[in-house]
């Protein structure tokens, strides 16, 4: 079983995943840790973001390592767990660069498709490049007001900026970021956390509720 949760960037994605997966009793993978992981591993080495074969490289020299769990997602590198430092304000602008490489891509997918199901998987293009037959798809969205006001209440950051950056983000990720054909889109702006995750589970099929 695998249940795919996509969206734009702060629609909640990982918080419905992982409430989503707990319910379930599954872990909850989340594929936009990887992509930053790896801004920020390309950051700290001082590496250009555009420049795929040198940040894969570098990626390949990494024991990076996904802890996919219900309750929350980590990354590792050796003893170091990346994971308080991956949605920083500086990995926030990079992040579409890296995950706009194709090479980059091939590479967190491919770290994603050896993980053994069942599992929930969010990100961009789960329902559509990477797991295209999961049988249970979803698409997140809401306003890019009522995203900067949630991820405000998260970082110590103007409203209008975040605002600001968001849109910029959702132009940036149009190629990766779009509802798979058979997925269930949901306005996250009216609902409550504990709402989409319900919505989420009354539109699994019956074999997987």
């Amino acid at each position: 079983m695998i249940v795919t949760i996509d969206g734009v960037a702060a629609s909640g994605k990982s918080s419905v995943a992982s409430g989503v997966a707990r319910a379930l009793g599954v872990p909850y993978v989340s594929s936009g840790l990887l992509y930053r992981a790896a801004t920020l591993l390309g950051l700290e080495a001082g590496l250009r973001l555009e420049n795929a074969a040198e940040l894969l490289a570098h990626l390949r020299a990494q024991p990076l390592r996904l802890e996919a769990l219900a309750e929350g997602n980590r990354v590792w590198v050796e003893e170091r767990d990346l994971t308080a430092d991956l949605h920083s304000s500086r990995v926030d602008r990079g992040v579409s660069v890296v995950a706009a490489l194709p090479e980059v891509r091939a590479w967190v997918d491919g770290q994603l498709r050896a993980l053994p199901e069942p599992f929930v998987a969010e990100g961009r293009d789960m329902g559509t490049a990477v797991f295209p037959q999961a049988a249970a798809k979803f698409y997140l969205t809401a306003s890019p007001r009522v995203r900067a006001e949630r991820r405000a209440r998260e970082r110590p950051e103007d409203v209008p900026a975040i605002e600001a950056a968001l849109v910029e983000r959702d132009r940036l990720d149009t190629v990766q970021s779009a509802p798979a054909p058979d997925a269930r889109v949901i306005d996250t702006g009216n609902l409550t956390l504990e709402g989409v995750i319900g919505a989420v589970l009354a539109g699994l099929p019956a074999r997987q509720g």
